[in-house]
């Protein structure tokens, strides 16, 4: 299957530039222009992202103005995964994601041309807020991003109590009835006895596809997956937790940095700096849940055999990009490495997982 690259044409004033470039760290946009599909888009722009605003190749947070929303977004991100030598790994980790029946942000490829400038390959992706919910079909509910790791579901962090229940999350659909749900959430985590775990917190959280997410971030192995990277959505029908991937470029093997994380960094329970995940899985009978969820993943999706045609289509398709790509083709050697890098953290990290399934007893 074909997976067209499409250009995205943005236009900037000089001086809307000029401010734009003059504070990296500054979140206040700035107005422009995109053109997408030949359509005419009135835009606010902004940096995106932490240390990645550092690099010489930023991302992008863009907010439609007029229209107010594009093909049913009100806001996208452009990234421009400088790190990831194969710029996949943030795609191909949704898209697995998907597979699994986890909520994840849809993402596509894009072209971005600045002024003109060619500024290569970015990696667009959905905003996870309440047009994400109505293009699934799902009820309106609060949505918190985890923004930093004291989004671990616990008390404390590193043995430090935190200043509050909520901290390391930042709502954004919702109001504020709805964090008392998530602060109780986090309280019944912490002082529901371990026996009584398999009665009161399915009451809380969509137990079956919280095991999906996991399985997920401990096949692709995202280190920082577990109390950071991720959204927290509350279905208002059901009143249950969900969990939502972001941010999954550090992943099939590559560290934050692009260099090589070995096969068996993550442990197939997850991190036990998540509090959530690590009492979950002290339960047998969601430790054999977990573990039947994992046998038939391993067995079926994440295989080499599965994920080829996918991994080549994308290489396929981008390539051609690449070699134009001002910050990318002086390395389209590593680039072109990179198929079988990840077919290769794939056979090493499923032998691991099979081996480590009797670890979950």
């Amino acid at each position: 299957m074909s997976y067209p690259i499409p250009s995205y044409f943005l236009m900037l004033e000089e001086e809307d530039l000029d401010e734009l470039q003059s504070d990296i760290w500054n979140d206040d946009p700035v107005p422009a222009y995109m053109v997408i599909k030949n359509d005419l888009c009135d835009i606010d722009i902004a940096y995106r992202g932490s240390y990645t605003r550092e690099f010489r190749k930023r991302s992008y947070q863009i907010d439609f103005i007029d229209p107010e929303t594009y093909l049913g977004a009100r806001q996208i991100h452009l990234n421009a995964e400088y790190r990831d030598p194969s710029l996949i790994r943030n795609k191909l980790s949704f898209d697995f994601f998907q597979e699994l029946g986890v909520l994840s942000p849809g993402s596509q490829h894009i072209n971005l041309i600045k002024n003109g400038s060619l500024k290569g390959v970015y990696l667009q992706l959905e905003s996870v807020d309440d047009l994400f919910l109505e293009k699934r079909g799902l009820p309106l509910g609060p949505i918190y991003y985890a923004v930093n790791n004291d989004a671990n579901f616990s008390l404390s962090r590193d043995g430090k109590k935190k200043k509050c229940l909520l901290s390391g999350y930042e709502r954004i659909v919702g109001n504020e009835s709805d964090d008392a749900f998530l602060r109780k959430l986090i309280r019944k985590i912490n002082t529901t006895p371990l026996a009584d775990f398999p009665d009161e917190i399915p009451q809380y959280i969509n137990i079956e596809k919280y095991f999906y997410w996991l399985a997920g971030a401990v096949c692709t192995m995202n280190n920082d997956g577990f109390t950071h990277n991720y959204a927290l959505y509350r279905n208002s029908e059901t009143g249950l937790y969900e969990i939502i991937p972001w941010d999954y470029d550090a992943t099939w093997g590559r560290r934050v940095d692009g260099g090589v994380m070995e096969y068996d960094f993550v442990p197939i329970k997850g991190k036990k700096s998540s509090k959530l995940c690590y009492l979950l899985l002290k339960v047998p009978k969601f430790r054999k849940l977990y573990q039947s969820i994992l046998e038939e993943i391993l067995e079926t999706k994440f295989t080499v055999d599965h994920l080829e045609s996918k991994v080549m289509s994308l290489y396929q398709a981008l390539r051609p990009h690449v070699l134009l790509d001002p910050y990318k083709k002086s390395t389209v050697e590593e680039f072109d490495g990179e198929p079988e890098f990840i077919f290769q953290f794939i056979r090493d990290r499923n032998d691991y997982l099979k081996k480590s399934l009797k670890n979950l007893n």
